[in-house]
């Protein structure tokens, strides 16, 4: 306490002279100014469709919490099984409705146990 208790005065004695202090540049620069009112006609013109986002959201919130509370630990043992997502391909949405997430052709389901080509045999 007593090593900080200088630190603390000083800062407290130190912070009125900073306040009074005036910046040094006056205000902002054109391309400020215009790059802000840019920013500020883009947020009213977005307003009305963040209004309606917001409640799109909020319609749409006890359904996606039913949702992951159903699909959370089926897909959570699903990345379990899979361990490396680019030997698959993307996953197909069929006519009846299932998905599918097929293998791609040139990853083989597992290692080969021997080498295919034979080892390297010395002349003698």
């Amino acid at each position: 306490m007593k090593r900080t208790l200088p630190f603390v005065v000083a800062l407290w004695l130190a912070a009125p002279v900073a306040l009074a202090q005036e910046p040094d540049e006056p205000g902002l620069s054109l391309m400020e100014r215009g790059a802000q009112l840019f920013m500020e006609g883009i947020l009213k013109e977005m307003e009305p469709a963040i209004e309606e986002f917001q409640g799109l959201a909020d319609e749409m919130g006890p359904a996606l919490r039913q949702f992951a509370n159903e699909m959370g630990p089926k897909l959570s043992e699903l990345l379990e099984e899979i361990e490396d997502w680019s030997v698959y391909q993307p996953p197909e949405v069929l006519p009846n409705g299932d998905i599918i997430i097929r293998r791609k052709p040139d990853h083989p389901l597992t290692p080969p146990d021997t080498p295919t080509e034979p080892a390297p045999q010395i002349e003698l």
